[in-house]
């Protein structure tokens, strides 16, 4: 791209999405970007991959409707499932969470063997793994599904003990048996809250020295590679929608790190 995109598009099945819009606040500032939530809608994690690519069309399709020069497709799911059928549609850049977070493990594991962990549906597309190899074929690839993730972050037990002790049986396992895993990756947008307890988990566990990849973070790390620039004189703008508004205004803030003053609800099936 010669010139960074006026506005950035994001979406997610949720107000996960919400962690990359924070790092591209921070990344790109003065950047504006518009964010959907599929709220009504969520967790795609559950859904067919056919189902995953119609809902993630029909976000792409609004976000492009408000003006939108670029997509971010906050939501493993969705970019493990319909990347290729949003990339077909779209006459703009359309980023996925599965390339940038890819890449990133490729760069840092020195013992060519990486975790992923993410919903079912990512973790049994073999999104992350199929990305890796095609980068370095000699990599190894073990994937958990974490299904009960998900809602503890939207519950808002972050640091909860309980929390703790179901990472700690999900990843235990994966870490035992596969003792030179060095690079984990955390395959949806949810997890990044959840990177202390991750970090907390793999200590009680025994396990030192391992690089985790926050898909967030190199999701806006892959964005400003896209752009000339990183920084303009405006202030930059946030607008966010949503597709159900419960609970958005408690969870989102945990997500983007602040206050959610405003968001505006919307039906995908009438725009």
């Amino acid at each position: 791209m010669k010139n960074q995109p006026r506005l950035i598009g994001v979406f997610d099945s949720g107000v996960g999405g919400l962690t990359v819009v924070k790092e591209l606040l921070s990344t790109l500032p003065g950047t504006d970007i518009v964010y959907l939530g599929d709220t009504a809608r969520v967790p795609y994690g559950s859904k067919s991959p056919k189902t995953v690519e119609r809902y993630a069309l029909s976000c792409m399709r609004f976000l492009r409707s408000r003006g939108a020069e670029m997509i971010l497709v906050a939501c493993n799911t969705a970019s493990a499932n319909a990347l290729p059928a949003l990339q077909k549609e779209g006459d703009c850049p359309v980023i996925g969470a599965v390339n940038p977070g890819s890449m990133a493990a490729a760069k840092k594991t020195s013992s060519n063997q990486v975790a992923v962990i993410g919903t079912l549906s990512t973790i049994e597309s073999n999104a992350y793994s199929k990305e890796i190899k095609s980068i370095n074929p000699s990599i190894q690839v073990f994937g958990k599904a974490c299904p009960l993730l998900v809602p503890l972050v939207e519950e808002g037990w972050l640091n909860h003990h309980v929390t703790l002790e179901i990472v700690k049986t999900y990843i235990g396992p994966l870490f035992k048996n596969n003792p030179k895993i060095d690079c984990l990756v955390l395959g949806c947008t949810h997890y990044p809250l959840l990177r202390d307890t991750i970090k907390k988990a793999l200590r009680e566990l025994g396990v030192n020295e391992v690089s985790v990849v926050d898909s967030a973070e190199t999701m806006a790390t892959a964005t400003k590679k896209l752009s000339e620039s990183s920084k303009t004189t405006s202030q930059g703008q946030l607008k966010i929608y949503v597709t159900d508004s419960t609970r958005i205004r408690s969870v989102g803030a945990q997500f983007l790190g602040q206050k959610l003053e405003h968001f505006e609800l919307v039906d995908l099936q009438t725009t």
